[in-house]
């Protein structure tokens, strides 16, 4: 499936929608990590930028270029916002610790809820070997005039979903 994104409203609608619907994953399995792939300038941290508000962040999302990971807290869910681009070798990733920023929140006892982890990845083919398969890969590409974002998933569900509710409920088109 391919969402055309034409306007930074386009843009924003299917970031909402993504929300909606990784949060659902989110609240049957605490972890969800989402692939972004296409070239530089492609719209892949901008699309971060949208999903992270629609998640309830109000401040600054910065892209990670150089810190590798930014980690954003929110009441109920923490954001790991990788971007792999300058990333040498795989084996790098070992040595941040990678495996813990992957691995499914404990239950918070004292408050009662379950904190939900989302790990998006930008540039994930630099880290193939070491980081674990995505919930759903998000491929963005640019012609000069509009971005087409094009969905991939290892379970049909997710990105059927997303189809269906940017179809009935946005103007976003899909081909």
């Amino acid at each position: 499936m391919k969402v055309i994104i034409d306007t930074i409203s386009a843009l924003d609608q299917f970031a909402a929608v993504c929300a909606a619907k990784l949060q659902l994953v989110m609240n049957q399995t605490g972890l969800v990590t989402v692939y972004l792939k296409g070239d530089l300038g492609s719209g892949k941290t901008t699309f971060s930028q949208h999903l992270l508000k629609h998640f309830g962040f109000a401040g600054n999302v910065k892209s990670p270029t150089y810190t590798l990971v930014e980690t954003y807290e929110l009441a109920t869910l923490s954001v790991n916002h990788f971007d792999l681009y300058r990333l040498d070798d795989p084996e790098e990733l070992e040595y941040m610790g990678i495996r813990d920023y992957f691995a499914v929140p404990d239950q918070e006892p004292a408050q009662g809820l379950r904190r939900a982890l989302l790990n998006v990845v930008e540039w994930p083919e630099r880290g193939q070997e070491v980081l674990p398969s995505p919930d759903i890969s998000l491929c963005f590409s640019f012609d000069g005039h509009r971005r087409t974002v094009t969905l991939d998933e290892a379970a049909d569900t997710l990105t059927q979903d997303i189809a269906q509710t940017l179809q009935e409920n946005t103007d976003v088109a899909i081909q």
